[in-house]
């Protein structure tokens, strides 16, 4: 599916700058051939997926990045910290019950994880965060909840009135020290999965 949403993107002019990987183990995949799970219980029809990809594009530059990052403040991502970089792979928890309990729409992404990507998608942290695709809010409510100004729109007119409802809870969800986008925590938590991966 990601590389048909890669090839528009592509095709409405936007470069693909690479990609983000959330780190996180979901429910999908993992399963024995169906109705034959005991005679065939060592084979698993598809790897148990562990892992999203999120395409990273953007708008094409004018000259160079310095340039853009002046007139219109983007055109990179927002690092952790002064030594530490925004990187590309993230681990990240299943969305919590306290937060589906909040705007249950079926594909909510946990906090934790969405104001690590809202932050770092305005690298001066300046601008507006756009998200056309507003589902149960959750872009928005990590752009409220870094200081970000935010537009949503959702053509559904349930997970519309959903979203209004859970933005401003979900907005205030405290998150710990290592799942905050920022901070000591953030970057020791960073270390130490780069440390795990890349041993």
């Amino acid at each position: 599916f990601s590389q048909i949403v890669d090839v528009a993107l592509i095709e409405a002019g936007f470069e693909k700058r690479g990609e983000i990987i959330r780190l996180v183990q979901t429910l999908r995949g993992g399963d024995r051939p169906k109705n034959a799970h005991v005679e065939f219980d060592d084979v698993t029809v598809m790897p148990r997926s562990c892992w999203e990809p999120w395409g990273l594009f953007r708008k094409p530059c004018e000259g160079r990045v310095q340039d853009n990052l002046r007139k219109w403040k983007t055109g990179g991502l927002r690092r952790i910290g002064a030594e530490q970089p925004f990187c590309d792979v993230i681990r990240s928890a299943p969305t919590r019950a306290v937060e589906r309990g909040i705007a249950p729409h079926p594909s909510l992404k946990p906090q934790a994880f969405m104001r690590q990507l809202v932050r770092a998608a305005l690298p001066l942290g300046q601008g507006v965060v756009l998200d056309p695709f507003m589902g149960g809010g959750s872009t928005i409510a990590a752009a409220v909840a870094v200081g970000y100004r935010s537009i949503g729109i959702e053509e559904d007119s349930e997970f519309y009135e959903m979203a209004a409802r859970a933005i401003p809870r979900l907005a205030t969800i405290a998150l710990t020290a290592e799942e905050s986008p920022v901070g000591p925590g953030r970057r020791r938590a960073a270390d130490a999965m780069q440390e795990k991966l890349f041993r």
